[in-house]
């Protein structure tokens, strides 16, 4: 059987494992990657100072070294493949690329200069390709964060770090720089709700509170909880939530306010940001959050929403406005076409939720291909080189991955600094 999956991030990884490490019948997997990277989210999506969660890639690299699985990056669907191409050469198509934008916020302003979605940010400092590396300069003294998940803790921890705390880590050495020439002073992470219905997790909200470059300060009049029986992790976070409510800001460079109760309802400015106008929240007898009339203005100069991921469409495949993913029964799509990760069921779970999701995919394309007649050559080699177009090797991978590590040897920084841009990951092995 001859299989290809779209999308190298932990989805599609998980899926090239459960097919080749069934017992049904032989698989050959080819992961094509819009990208020369593999890894997507764990490359791109986790923060560079999350050294252990980053260690996730140890193992997904270990399934690209399969001798039944190929890395072929640098190919995109709906450019240089379609899916009646895939469908003619391969046995089945699994689709893996996730959720790569954010959701807006859908109020006044949101698209003036200096209103950008936390995805782009995280992008910049994670070194994707796909965005400028000039594309931000912290030259503001107040920013905006609206969320209070754990990429909102993550973006907010890196404004808050100072520059030498992330030298070690494979930020990007221009991103570094700009983070050091940063002149934000005061950051504002702003929740809808209250502390007992955010979605950071306890070990991303205790991190915050050890930040040495930070005072991270709660008012303690929206450190308040109605009584209710909580998960253990919701207590958690209410419990740190109060003792940070309670204790006095030392002098620390920067100034984190972590504020609930409150939701964005315009940003304001002519030509870019200058502030932000929130109006004071309460729960309504349904549960829904209601506005109480009571506003408030930050005077912020950006304004970085992280509100949710969602997919979008791919070209040729179908895909539901309403729910932001690809219809699916257990996986399944359409005669031979599959789904697997966010793009199946929604930006929910951890990375490692993947695996058991990606696990119920090809248990539905086993069974609905079991016994059938294979036509599926995996043959995409000739067609690619029809078309002028010459796949990123794992080879290639590897080249860029030494790049990277000789990169971080010359600027005396840690195991690895991610090189940035297209061409410069290309020269890495095309020289």
């Amino acid at each position: 059987m001859h299989v290809a999956v779209i999308g190298s991030g932990p989805a599609g990884i998980y899926t090239a494992e459960a097919l080749v490490k069934q017992s049904s019948e032989p698989v050959a997997v080819d992961v094509i990657e819009r990208l020369p990277t593999p890894y997507g989210l764990v490359r791109y999506g986790v923060a560079p100072d999350h050294t252990s969660i980053k260690s996730i890639a140890n193992y997904l690299r270990k399934v690209l070294e399969l001798p039944e699985v190929r890395f072929l990056g640098g190919v995109t669907l709906g450019r240089d493949v379609s899916v009646e191409d895939l469908l003619g050469l391969y046995d089945a198509v699994v689709y893996c690329t996730g959720a790569m934008v954010d959701r807006r916020l859908g109020i006044p302003g949101e698209d003036l200069p200096g209103s950008v979605a936390a995805t782009d940010f995280v992008n910049w400092y994670c070194g994707h390709p796909d965005v400028d590396p000039g594309r931000f300069t912290l030259d503001t003294s107040e920013v905006a964060v609206i969320g209070v998940g754990n990429v909102a803790v993550d973006v907010v921890r890196m404004l808050a770090k100072a520059a030498d705390e992330l030298r070690s880590t494979d930020v990007p050495h221009e991103a570094l720089q700009r983070l050091g020439e940063s002149e934000v002073k005061a950051i504002h992470m702003v929740g809808r709700r209250g502390p007992e219905h955010a979605k950071f997790t306890l070990k991303e909200l205790r991190e915050l509170g050890e930040l040495a470059n930070a005072d991270v300060c709660v008012r303690p009049d929206e450190a308040a909880v109605l009584g209710g029986d909580f998960p253990r992790q919701v207590q958690g976070n209410i419990k740190v939530v109060r003792e940070w409510a309670a204790r006095e800001p030392v002098g620390r460079p920067r100034r984190l306010d972590v504020r609930f109760w409150l939701r964005p309802v315009e940003i304001l400015g002519t030509e870019r940001v200058e502030g932000l106008k929130l109006e004071r929240t309460r729960l309504a007898e349904d549960g829904r959050v209601v506005g109480t009339g009571q506003f408030e203005t930050l005077p912020v100069g950006m304004v970085l929403r992280s509100v949710g991921y969602q997919s979008v469409p791919l070209p040729g495949v179908p895909f539901s406005e309403k729910t932001m993913t690809v219809p699916n029964e257990a996986g399944r799509v359409r005669d031979r076409e599959y789904v697997a990760g966010w793009l199946k069921r929604g930006p929910t779970g951890v990375i490692g939720t993947n695996k058991s999701d990606a696990a119920e995919t090809v248990r539905t394309l086993l069974a609905d291909l079991d016994g059938g007649a294979r036509a599926g050559s995996g043959g995409i080699d000739t067609l690619l080189a029809e078309r002028g177009v010459r796949p990123v090797s794992y080879d290639d991978w590897l080249a860029i991955e030494a790049a990277e590590a000789e990169l971080a040897r010359s600027l005396d920084r840690g195991e690895r600094v991610k090189l940035v841009g297209l061409e410069a990951m290309l020269r890495a092995f095309r020289p």
